[in-house]
């Protein structure tokens, strides 16, 4: 007969990496954020873009969990955590980064390294303009911080931003599935376009079509045009306390384009630029290159 064994009940590397599913309450707001790794080690705070959620950094988290701490929220309006009516919450990136900010202090993460991507950057970016001494280094994924990364695409949301009644028909275009396969697979050589999971677009367009989260991401995309008088500080913080910097960024993003990359160079002179064969979800087609490029990195910049 052949022994079975019981696998020990005691805490081990495997089950360090596994991802942890959890919801706190933050302002009288479920807030859900994915975590994993070991909290003794260092943390990697990942902040998500628009349209989607925690959820773009499954795959990334279990690569970097056998040696870092990780912690994935999802936004207010956006995943797992609440998404209030847009009468009941003043929708606006000020707001999110506080939410944010008192989320990381309830987890007691003093010290963090910030993976930027989208809407995450200018949420991420003005918590670390406010604190700091608090940020290990920046990891930025398409998360723009400069004027040259805004390519045409934004060009109908600026209008929006100043006459929201004539230009919201167009916007509300950007909200279609068709839209939200765009920004997945755009950019994307067509040889690498299978590895682009269609269940990534799915279910970012399952959340966008809840009831009155279109008219969420309406006010969010007309609060974006204040993200940018929020540049200067960003730049200003670059330069002053030269944070440890990785870009990995897409070269086919249509959405924020490779100038914007490129950008950072100019305030962070030691800043490792690296321009990936990819679209505007980097992470769809490189995970494992993104991960070396995040394990060699952090490894030779943070204790």
């Amino acid at each position: 007969m052949n022994a079975v064994t019981t696998p020990a009940t005691t805490t081990t590397p495997a089950a360090d990496r596994a991802i942890r599913h959890v919801t706190v309450e933050i302002d009288g707001l479920n807030v859900f954020y994915r975590e994993a790794g070991d909290p003794a080690n260092p943390t990697l705070l990942l902040l998500h873009g628009f349209p989607s959620s925690s959820a773009m950094y499954r795959d990334l988290i279990g690569e970097l969990a056998d040696e870092y701490h990780l912690v994935a929220p999802d936004h207010i309006g956006f995943g797992q955590s609440d998404a209030p009516a847009v009468d009941a919450f003043p929708y606006s990136f000020d707001r999110l980064t506080e939410v944010t900010v008192k989320l990381v202090d309830h987890l007691g993460l003093d010290r963090f390294a910030l993976y930027i991507q989208d809407y995450g950057a200018p949420i991420g970016l003005r918590i670390a303009a406010a604190h700091p001494e608090r940020v290990t280094a920046l990891i930025s994924q398409s998360g723009n911080a400069y004027l040259e990364g805004f390519t045409p695409f934004w060009d109908v949301l600026f209008a929006h931003a100043q006459d929201r009644e004539t230009h919201e028909p167009a916007v509300r275009e950007l909200l279609t599935a068709e839209a939200t396969k765009w920004q997945h697979t755009h950019g994307i050589p067509a040889d690498r376009l299978a590895r682009v999971a269609p269940d990534a677009w799915v279910l970012d367009q399952a959340y966008l079509d809840r009831p009155g989260n279109k008219e969420i991401q309406l006010q969010l995309f007309w609060d974006y045009q204040f993200n940018l008088d929020g540049y200067p500080a960003f730049q200003e913080y670059f330069r002053t306390h030269r944070p440890p910097t990785l870009v990995a960024w897409g070269a086919g993003d249509e959405i924020f384009g490779p100038d914007g990359a490129r950008a950072f160079a100019r305030d962070l002179p030691d800043a490792e630029i690296h321009l990936l064969d990819a679209g505007h979800f980097a992470l769809a087609t490189h995970t494992p290159e993104i991960a070396a490029l995040i394990r060699d990195f952090l490894g030779r910049t943070i204790a």
